[in-house]
């Protein structure tokens, strides 16, 4: 896969804290970054929604939602 070249900026503390830790391992830098980047977006999820069940309402709702609109005068000048 070809690589895109990115440039980031770290704090002289975060710079000293990533040589110690590639070289530890013995690979470079840039691979530490590479495998820290992959292990935070790997465990990504879809944010839950937390607003379902919440609100009080027809349980049809969804299903009839126009007609619900109409009984309100909802769109209607």
């Amino acid at each position: 896969m070809p690589r895109v070249k990115r440039t980031i900026y770290l704090n002289a503390e975060l710079d000293r804290k990533l040589t110690a830790f590639a070289a530890a391992r013995g690979i470079s830098k840039a691979e530490a970054i590479r495998r820290a980047v992959e292990r935070e977006v790997a465990g990504m999820r879809r944010p839950r929604i937390r607003a379902i069940g919440v609100f009080e309402g027809p349980g049809d709702l969804s299903e009839n939602d126009e007609r619900y609109l109409a009984q309100t005068g909802f769109g209607e000048d």
